[in-house]
């Protein structure tokens, strides 16, 4: 039980630090799961991050429930799942009850502003932190480039490109290794 509410709050830190969606929480996914509590490695973080990007629902809430499955079975999902959204329902709720009464005053909208900057940077440091750990031969870096260049030119979805660049990916390296006996 204890376990589990470590993970719950763990989680939660995720939540409440992660403003702009689930591509800003990947920093502090590496820092507090990857860094501090070990529950993941960085391949590992970054293939929950991959699967999640397509799948059904929320990158964030489906990452925390692969990284709380693989550390605990369904009560570690169900743990790091409510953890990761719960402080988003607080502050939701919050903001939902006062923003109608404040978003038009311009020290309110120049705060997003900055907000808003701050999360591209996050996303942007996050990247850079991927592609260093991803981007280790030409063949993966020709995958990253014809993906970021499709992902900016067309509205495809995330998931034909996760596909499409794993099916690139094992075909790059030689496809499925036989068995030598065959």
């Amino acid at each position: 039980m204890k376990e589990l509410l470590r993970m719950f709050l763990a989680f939660a830190k995720v939540g409440v630090c992660t403003f702009g969606g689930g591509y800003a929480m990947l920093p502090i996914l590496q820092r507090e799961i990857v860094e501090k509590r070990q529950w993941a490695t960085q391949e590992e973080l970054m293939d929950y991050y991959a699967i999640g990007q397509c799948t059904p629902g929320v990158i964030a809430v489906n990452t925390a429930t692969f990284i709380g499955s693989k550390k605990r079975g369904v009560p570690g999902a169900i743990s790091a799942t409510l953890g990761v959204v719960a402080p988003s329902v607080v502050i939701i709720t919050l903001i939902a009850a006062f923003v109608k009464n404040f978003q038009h005053i311009e020290a309110v909208q120049w705060a997003f502003e900055g907000i808003r900057a701050a999360v591209v940077a996050l996303i942007a440091s996050a990247v850079i932190k991927l592609g260093k750990k991803s981007l280790v031969d030409i063949g993966a870096v020709v995958i990253f480039l014809i993906v970021t260049a499709l992902a900016v030119l067309t509205d495809l979805s995330p998931a034909i490109f996760v596909v499409a660049a794993g099916a690139a990916g094992l075909l790059l390296k030689g496809g499925v290794k036989r068995d030598a006996s065959a």
